[in-house]
């Protein structure tokens, strides 16, 4: 079994966010094509945003650090560390209120 140090990833990525020109970075620590569970690290830099899309599935987001504010029909959830938010099944956006690091996990249907 393999280890992930969520820690230096976040740091990593974060560093990334800040310098790059759409303000987030983001890898995929597990699945892929021949997996349904996907989990993917996700940093935004203070005051970007994922920009609404639909959802991907059933579907978790874990803050791992900063502050995150889910938007979804007119709702707004806030996320901070240790905070783990359920995605509703329908359009949303994720913006980070200052720099930010989720997981996402999904699980994904391969009808």
């Amino acid at each position: 079994m393999d280890a992930v140090d969520l820690e230096g990833l976040v740091e990593e990525h974060l560093e990334k966010a800040r310098t790059a020109h759409a303000g987030r970075s983001a890898t995929t620590l597990h699945g892929g094509r021949t997996h349904r569970l996907r989990q993917t690290l996700i940093a935004l830099a203070a005051g970007r945003s994922l920009g609404e899309h639909e959802s991907p599935g059933e579907a978790t987001l874990q803050v791992l650090g900063g502050r995150v504010q889910l938007h979804a029909g007119g709702r707004t959830w806030i996320g901070e560390p240790g905070d783990l938010l359920v995605i509703p099944p329908e359009r949303h956006d994720l913006e980070a209120v200052e720099d930010s690091a989720v997981l996402l996990t999904v699980v994904v249907d391969q009808h």
